[in-house]
């Protein structure tokens, strides 16, 4: 019985995660064919696309935020003609059709986004987090192209701006003791204590297999290893969209926080990219420089979520809710982490074949609507995208509606 139990397990989340919502609850906000920018004037745009500092073609949202009347979004430099990385876009009551594809605004500003600047801009951000302390955090990577293309024009470096002011409060330029020859730094997790001062950033070295730790009342940054941050070797096949490839390489990406537990921390859970498993750490190991050579048996794998489950991001509302992508099957899930990590506690919430192909990121706001952007990732990598028609997507839906009556709606 005991053996024939986790395959039970994992053919009920096959079918669950086949299966389309028969009522479709996100509403699209804003789409884009291709992206475009508000530059200072018309003259400095025509200039940036005839210097070539501007390519549409070339710029794809990956990394979403939400905080007061903005909804940030982050475009990395992976080619050529990215004319800004961090920008946002501001939120209506009434969005009128001719107004679905906005200019993205960048944030601070044009020039606060000059690539290779590594005193004043910001070259490449993916993933940023805005705290309940009016900050946001934002982990520039520093570096231009893709894969065998990448340049490191500039250090990892911490920026943490003001929300209120829109200016930087806080660098912090990992050590080179955070860095291995491989790392590529693309996601963040922010954890706030008894104050704001009491902040920790957690960031995932998906190539180079790392945690690095940073805190910002003592400004400094530690770096655990542990073989869970590795890619799992079965489960490197993808298939988006009709499209076969591998990311076989890909490990420690997509991280979220729980609530706090009985003795005030909190536990990170987290995934590799290349995986179907879910892994967990206390933030009382993390938050310890101590425990960096002394934590292996610190760190818990949980179940497998089962085939065509690969998470490319996850947030958690106050209740304990988490909320994740599934990138294979175009679909938004939840899990109330009151129950076990187990599939019979899974739900897929939302399907979308069309409009949510790729949710790349996905994030809760304060009225508690969740908001998603699906922006066609590995379409845009090795096929290219039509730019006749929608390729990028900010959807939202209010979570209330979204888990009603599911496994996931305990209050």
């Amino acid at each position: 019985m005991s053996k024939l139990l986790p395959n039970l397990l994992l053919t009920i989340l096959i079918i669950s995660l086949e299966k389309t919502s028969a009522h479709q609850k996100f509403r699209e906000y804003y789409h884009w064919n291709l992206l475009d920018y508000a530059f200072p004037s018309l003259e400095e745009k025509l200039n940036a696309i005839l210097t070539r500092k501007f390519i549409p073609e070339n710029n794809l949202p990956v990394g979403i935020e939400v905080w007061g009347d903005k909804i940030f979004i982050t475009v990395p430099r992976w080619r050529e003609g990215i004319p800004s990385t961090l920008n946002y876009v501001t939120i209506n009551d009434f969005v009128q059709e001719s107004f679905k594809s906005p200019l993205l605004i960048p944030y601070p500003d044009l020039k606060s986004n000059e690539a290779g600047n590594c005193r004043d801009g910001l070259t490449t951000v993916y993933r940023i987090k805005a705290d309940q302390c009016n900050r946001l955090w934002v982990l520039d990577t520093g570096t231009f192209g893709i894969e065998s293309t990448t340049q490191n024009l500039c250090p990892y470096t911490l920026k943490i701006f003001d929300l209120k002011t829109d200016r930087i409060i806080r660098k912090y330029e990992l050590h080179p003791e955070d860095i291995r020859e491989t790392t590529f730094i693309a996601n963040i997790a922010v954890d706030i204590g008894r104050n704001c001062e009491d902040a920790y950033a957690y960031m995932s070295d998906e190539l180079g297999y790392g945690l690095i730790v940073y805190s910002w009342e003592h400004h400094k940054s530690w770096r655990f290893s542990h073989p869970f941050f590795n890619p799992d070797p079965v489960a490197g096949n993808f298939t988006i969209d009709g499209f076969n490839f591998q990311w076989d390489t890909e490990g420690i990406f997509s991280m979220v926080l729980s609530l706090p537990q009985g003795d005030g921390h909190k536990i990170l859970f987290f995934n590799p990219l290349a995986s179907y498993r879910e892994f967990a750490v206390s933030t009382k190991i993390l938050r310890d420089e101590t425990k960096v050579n002394n934590s292996y048996n610190d760190f818990i794998a949980l179940n497998e979520r089962g085939k065509n489950s690969h998470i490319t991001a996850k947030v958690m509302d106050e209740y304990g809710v988490e909320f994740f992508t599934l990138i294979d099957i175009n679909a938004i899930g939840c899990w109330y982490s009151g129950y076990p990590y187990a599939t019979n506690f899974f739900k897929v919430l939302h399907r979308d074949d069309k409009n949510l192909i790729f949710p790349s990121d996905l994030k809760i706001d304060r009225k508690r609507n969740l908001w998603v952007i699906s922006d066609r990732m590995s379409n845009f990598l090795y096929r290219g995208l039509n730019p006749t028609e929608v390729n990028f997507r900010i959807l939202f839906a209010p979570i209330n509606d979204l888990i009603q009556n599911t496994v996931c709606g305990i209050y």
